[in-house]
């Protein structure tokens, strides 16, 4: 019997500095990214969503990248940014397809889905940007450093949040992290950035 294929193959991947990089990601699979700032893990994400042009090949379950639409892959590889971008003027407004995970659980009542954006503070915006990503219900996380600035309250919300997305949807995450302790908490696979390549370390704590 054949071995079924991974959730994303990511092979040969060039963008600027960074690459060539391949890699295969599985149902299940948390791996965590860290790097020097300006080493371009933000930019490896980014090819990974199709957002800039790059060199390299990428499938989804089997399927090849240039055969899904953009923005369909974008759905499907869902980027988390350092900086959500917010569009409407109203909270709600960016939730189109609903919550899959009920708000409380990172922290919030429902009823700041009827507030101005530009009321929330930077917090908010952070926890809510990952909702909103997750209401897309994407199969793979990219996610840039999406606890970066929260409390240690808010911080462990998040990371449950993400932990069960990915065992309720069969979802796979890779998750920029600065952070050894948080790498420790959420990876089963660890890689440094450098030089543009990516190398496979030992997960801290699990030597």
């Amino acid at each position: 019997m054949s071995k079924a294929r991974p959730l994303l193959e990511i092979k040969k991947l060039r963008r600027l500095m960074v690459g060539p990089v391949t890699l295969s990601v599985d149902v299940g699979d948390c791996l965590c990214i860290s790097g020097p700032s300006g080493s371009g893990k933000s930019l490896l994400l980014r090819a990974m969503a199709d957002m800039d042009p790059h060199a390299g090949n990428l499938w989804l379950s089997g399927k090849p990248a240039v055969d899904i639409l953009p923005q369909v892959w974008r759905t499907r590889v869902g980027m988390l940014p350092p900086e959500s971008a917010w569009w409407l003027p109203l909270v709600g407004d960016h939730f189109r397809n609903g919550v899959v995970i009920p708000l409380e659980q990172i922290g919030l009542q429902d009823a700041i889905m009827e507030q101005p954006v530009m009321r929330l503070s930077s917090g908010e915006k952070q926890r809510l940007a990952l909702m909103r990503l997750l209401s897309n219900r994407p199969r793979v996380l990219l996610l840039d450093e999406p606890t970066a600035n929260l409390d240690p309250e808010n911080t462990q919300r998040l990371e449950a949040v993400i932990s069960d997305y990915m065992r309720e949807y069969e979802a796979a995450v890779i998750w920029i992290s600065h952070e050894m302790a948080q790498i420790e908490r959420v990876a089963n696979r660890y890689y440094e950035l450098s030089d543009g390549t990516l190398l496979s370390r030992s997960i801290p704590g699990q030597q």
